[in-house]
């Protein structure tokens, strides 16, 4: 995590609200605290109608979620991590506030965890979960902020 590796990163806003809010400095910042080999990465923030779309045509769940990724390549063979990171606005700012975190703190999180599902890491079983969550805990305190599994 420490080692800086080659990023390639594309910021889109189709969804503006957080643009000013959360600048594509931070951004960069918090996907190369999550890399583990060179990567080429777009992250786009959408509204509830883009997201809900998206999660319904690829995940078969007609509803926005937080955080949603394309990772086309997760073998362990590729030198270069390539994938889609989707960052829905709206239920990122509402768990935001339902958690008592700030927008900000929220982002970073999310980022984060679209990173490591980029690079193969994944929650579907208890082990892979803990694995996770313990990266991203990792991670996040390495960027100053908080573990975003604690109680508030």
């Amino acid at each position: 995590m420490s080692q800086k590796n080659k990023l390639t990163l594309s910021v889109q806003y189709p969804d503006t609200r957080l643009k000013d809010l959360i600048p594509r400095t931070d951004i960069r910042r918090w996907v190369q605290a999550a890399l583990f080999a060179p990567a080429e990465l777009t992250i786009r923030f959408v509204n509830a109608d883009e997201g809900r779309v998206l999660n319904r045509e690829y995940r078969g769940k007609d509803y926005a979620t937080n955080v949603l990724t394309f990772a086309y390549t997760e073998d362990e063979e590729s030198e270069v991590t390539q994938a889609d990171i989707i960052l829905c606005t709206d239920v990122l700012q509402r768990e935001a506030d339902e958690q008592k975190k700030s927008v900000q703190a929220h982002t970073a999180h999310l980022v984060v965890h679209g990173v490591l599902h980029a690079q193969g890491y994944d929650h579907e079983t208890d082990d892979e979960a803990t694995e996770m969550e313990q990266l991203e805990i990792e991670i996040l305190t390495s960027l100053g902020e908080t573990n975003p599994y604690a109680e508030q």
